[in-house]
């Protein structure tokens, strides 16, 4: 069997230019998109062109963190409860632990589960400019290893004990966070929404309750209110080299929009597992680093920065997106025609 590379071609648009007002990225930026569904390119050029027109989409990092959650067993609950108690005073000694791991992987917090006497301790790092995958895992053994060594009643279990959560629906990563805690937004004048979007701003709103909030309750959505971040996700994450699989956790986000006193539109996207890096596996392909180059993500900044960016304009083209198609489907019959004229030409 050949241990070469093969690669799959996946069709790669870049779209904009999107227009960013900050804090993390300012001015215009091309995105690239890389999928298969080719109507979601003029979709978010759609969106971009919105982003020129109100003076930019502001892109918030709320938090960034990479997290990984050991398993270990006590010898019963009481034991596994003083332990779990211990451990944030314990903090600066596992800091130090970490620090020995890597230059860039620093412990910001931990939170602990427990089920039984089996404890669940999820740690929340800094990484950097990568995503931090490994990274976390590489202190997160360390850490196993300091603990077990502390606590010889305690028994391993898993270095990964699924309280991170990677690549799963959960509730934890969205109320702690995984990533980027990402959010874009943007006020729409009501002539704008009219012009570029073809409705209107009480329409816009009237959809997102009934669809993203009351319909994804119905379905028994999972800490999510949106109509398709997933698409703008993959789509970048693939150009990006990024690891496609953390759409999954990716797609967890919510729409906030509301009608503004004047009439316009107050619309933002929150994306609290937004998994980006600028380095790390994947970026070493020619197209990704030709593409992060592009992005101006592979800058001599302070470490952290290039993949804040990244996130930023990745956040803003879901913005993007995500508003175009809402917008489409305020209006009947849109949405099937645009797909029908796009993807069925020749047919």
């Amino acid at each position: 069997m050949s241990s070469e590379h093969e690669f799959a071609p996946v069709p790669l648009r870049w779209v904009g230019p999107i227009l960013l007002a900050g804090p993390e990225a300012h001015g215009e930026v091309m995105a690239p998109l890389a999928t298969y569904e080719s109507p979601l390119w003029p979709s978010v050029e759609r969106g971009a062109r919105v982003s020129r027109a109100v003076g930019g989409i502001r892109v918030v990092i709320v938090s960034d963190v990479m997290t990984r959650s050991i398993a270990v067993q006590a010898r019963d609950a009481a034991s596994a409860a003083a332990i779990a108690a211990a451990l944030p005073g314990r903090l600066p000694e596992l800091q130090e632990v970490v620090a020995g791991t890597s230059r860039f992987a620093k412990l910001q917090s931990l939170h602990t589960q427990q089920a039984g006497r089996v404890l669940y301790i999820r740690f929340a790092f800094s990484t950097g400019d990568a995503s931090g995958h490994n990274m976390a895992t590489k202190a997160a053994d360390a850490l196993m290893r300091h603990l077990l060594e502390a606590h010889p009643d305690l028994v391993y279990v898993s270095i990964s004990g699924n309280v991170c959560t990677d690549k799963k629906v959960s509730a934890v990563n969205g109320l702690l966070g995984r990533g980027k805690y990402a959010v874009a937004e943007a006020s729409i004048p009501a002539a704008v929404c009219e012009k570029l979007l073809k409705t209107t701003s009480a329409r816009l709103v009237d959809l997102h309750i009934k669809k993203n909030l009351i319909g994804t309750m119905l379905a028994g959505g999972v800490r999510s209110a949106n109509a398709h971040f997933a698409n703008m996700l993959l789509a970048f994450y693939l150009a990006t080299g990024q690891d496609a699989a953390n759409i999954v956790e990716g797609s967890q986000g919510f729409v906030h929009a509301e009608v503004e006193p004047d009439g316009g539109l107050y619309f933002s996207c929150t994306l609290p597992n937004l998994i980006v890096g600028a380095v790390g596996n994947g970026k070493g392909l020619e197209f990704v680093a030709r593409n992060l180059e592009r992005l101006g993500c592979m800058e001599a900044r302070e470490p952290g920065a290039n993949a804040r960016r990244l996130a930023a304009i990745c956040a803003g083209a879901v913005w993007c997106g995500e508003l175009s198609l809402l917008a489409a489907q305020t209006n009947p019959g849109e949405l099937m025609r645009a797909h029908l004229a796009l993807e069925r030409r020749g047919k």
